[in-house]
């Protein structure tokens, strides 16, 4: 048996305390999942599914897993009455070691400003009241395809925004193919890649990390593969005949894949003499004969003067076309990625600088590693989750922090972390989602359905029908901009 894979211990180890330290009589436990701000002024919801199909689904207690935590947890605890086996011996006697609570949660692939609830989670057995906030661990661990998928999105309405801006109409249909996943490699685990990969996979579809692909298959049912690739190079392929080889290596591969996509990193040595003499000259013909796309790369340097030179150098040799929003194209054969240095704010300042030098964005593709599925944490969205409504000796409570702290002039002041009170639920009105008390606003029903109860599964998605709730819609892209 892998630890890691023992429910009873995959929790923060201060919660194993709490069937102690809830006051005496509770009978329910009440909590929420929200995003409470950040970076982005909405959040798309995505994850859930895989934490309940892998952690949560079916049997997850049995005599073993119990006996392994009592062996273990003493031992973190120094003590004896901490953990109590009993409470989990209850629910592997009476549900089979199915868990007995309730979710509910926005449909994923949603989009949800934030400051609004997202999921709900209750026990649906007065004895278990404990095991409500016991999940809080790995269900807050939904923040981060919720990040994933909220940046990916984010940068989505950017490049279709400067896309509309200067790009040919015939562009705009491959926009889904813009950012590419390079982020495999910089990331913590290989779980993080599939979870991140995936996410990134409800915007676009080029992507590196073929795990993402794998994990909404296996999680998502996804009825396709979603992240698409291409032949690449990389410095170990360009670099193996030296400075002088170079060309030939160019050549070698021109060669090799005489027709579609193909990259080819360009930067090993030179990249504007290798775009000036090698490409823009020596293999220009070999270039411009090909049945498919030459997509070069620049991988050093400041990303926005580089491509600025490398543009400038690449359309006075292959020459280039005026679109129909009057702005620069190269030959069809011909294209440039950028993937060192991206990140959210670096897009923006590339593409602004294209725009103001008269180059269509249908030029470039962008690659994005470590800032695409790692560089993002819970308080990018400012993730909580956070206790709304509990019961105790048979009477209902309103739970809510509301936390005062001091501002840049010393004054008390009420902190962002004020959490919400009572049992909630999500509706859409005509100006958007709100949160409010499970008995308002009777006439409008509630946008959270139950995914979970007592070990089992309720309305799973497709990965298709997630990606076609993510999608841009007008109005959505145009108040971004």
């Amino acid at each position: 048996m892998k630890t890691e894979e023992n429910i009873l211990l995959l929790a923060d180890a201060y919660k194993y305390s709490h069937h102690k330290l809830y006051y005496p009589g509770t009978t329910k436990i009440y909590s929420y999942l929200e995003s409470r701000g950040g970076q982005f002024k909405e959040t798309v919801f995505f994850g859930l599914q895989y934490v309940l199909k892998h952690y949560l689904e079916g049997q997850v207690i049995t005599k073993e897993k119990i006996d392994e935590a009592a062996a273990f947890l003493p031992q973190v605890f120094g003590r004896d009455d901490v953990f109590d086996r009993s409470k989990f011996d209850y629910i592997l006697e009476k549900y089979d070691g199915k868990l007995p609570v309730k979710i509910k949660a926005i449909p994923e692939g949603t989009a949800v400003p934030v400051n609004n609830v997202l999921a709900t989670i209750e026990n649906t057995d007065p004895n278990c009241f404990w095991l409500t906030n016991f999940l809080e661990t790995l269900l807050m661990q939904v923040w981060y395809p919720n990040t994933v998928a909220t940046l990916s999105r984010e940068i989505k309405k950017i490049v279709t925004s400067y896309h509309k801006d200067t790009a040919s109409e015939a562009a705009m249909e491959q926009i889904e193919f813009v950012l590419n996943d390079f982020g495999f490699r910089g990331v913590s685990s290989v779980e993080s890649a599939a979870i991140g990969g995936a996410a990134h996979l409800l915007n676009f579809r080029g992507s590196d990390t073929i795990i993402g692909s794998v994990m909404a298959q296996k999680y998502y049912d996804a009825q396709q593969v979603f992240g698409l690739s291409v032949p690449a190079t990389e410095h170990s392929v360009c670099t193996l005949l030296g400075e002088e080889g170079e060309i030939e290596i160019f050549k070698h591969v021109l060669k090799t894949f005489p027709t579609g996509i193909v990259s080819c990193v360009s930067d090993s040595y030179d990249i504007f003499r290798a775009c000036s003499e090698y490409w823009g000259e020596e293999l220009k013909e070999l270039v411009l004969s090909r049945d498919g796309v030459l997509v070069i790369r620049p991988d050093s340097g400041d990303p926005v003067f580089t491509l600025l030179k490398v543009f400038s150098i690449l359309m006075n040799k292959f020459g280039y076309t005026i679109n129909e929003k009057g702005y620069k194209v190269l030959p069809r054969q011909v294209r440039v990625l950028q993937g060192d240095g991206v990140n959210i704010d670096m897009i923006r300042f590339i593409y602004g600088a294209l725009k103001v030098n008269g180059i269509s964005a249908e030029n470039l593709v962008l690659g994005m590693g470590g800032a695409l599925l790692q560089k993002v944490d819970r308080d990018t969205q400012k993730f909580a989750f956070k206790c709304s409504y509990a019961e105790v000796n048979g009477q209902p409570v309103n739970v809510q922090k509301n936390p005062v702290e001091l501002d840049s002039h010393g004054k008390l002041t009420q902190s962002f972390k004020k959490s919400k009170a009572g049992k909630l639920k999500l509706i859409r009105t005509d100006e958007g989602f709100q949160t409010v008390g499970q008995e308002a606003n009777a006439e409008l029903q509630d946008q959270l359905i139950t995914v979970f109860e007592n070990g089992e599964l309720k309305n799973t998605s497709r990965f298709e029908t997630i990606r076609e709730r993510a999608a841009l819609q007008q109005p959505v892209l145009e108040q971004n901009q």
